[in-house]
């Protein structure tokens, strides 16, 4: 990762929608957990919490804000980009 992404206030709105739904899916959750955790550090996503975010992307049942959070979770995962 070049340079340091964070979390942004709508990626966290969404996170939070998601942590509080009882309708979210583990998978949702990790990933809107792991969104969250940062928001304000200099974190990265793991690699179990990018499969989950990941997982939470193809459910097609998934809210939009669980999307949202898996998207901006995988954001901040290093690793290879646009191959």
């Amino acid at each position: 990762m070049s340079k340091s992404e964070k979390t942004g206030k709508k990626a966290a709105s969404a996170a939070s929608k998601t942590l509080k739904s009882p309708k979210a899916s583990k998978a949702a959750k990790s990933a809107a957990g792991s969104t969250l955790a940062q928001r304000k550090t200099n974190k990265v996503t793991s690699k179990p919490a990018a499969s989950r975010a990941a997982k939470t992307l193809r459910n097609p049942r998934a809210s939009k804000a669980a999307k949202s959070a898996a998207g901006s979770a995988l954001t901040q995962r290093p690793g290879k980009r646009g191959k």
